[in-house]
């Protein structure tokens, strides 16, 4: 779906971004242009962002994305 109809920016645009390591809403709207017009899909943005970073495993405050053996 749309998230930011501004930039045509999708959530599946926006999860591959996390995917890649971003982890705040700043990093997103570096790598995508996310909520850097009119800022009204920031609010959607930042839940995708926050539902993503609860389902990664946190070690010493740092998402993990690989497991340590």
């Amino acid at each position: 779906m749309y998230v930011c109809v501004c930039k045509g920016i999708t959530d599946r645009q926006i999860k591959a971004a996390i995917d890649d390591g971003a982890n705040s809403l700043g990093q997103l709207r570096k790598a995508l242009g996310v909520a850097s017009q009119c800022g009204k899909c920031s609010v959607m943005t930042r839940e995708i962002l926050d539902e993503a970073l609860n389902d990664t495993p946190m070690i010493n405050g740092l998402p993990q994305f690989y497991a340590v053996a």
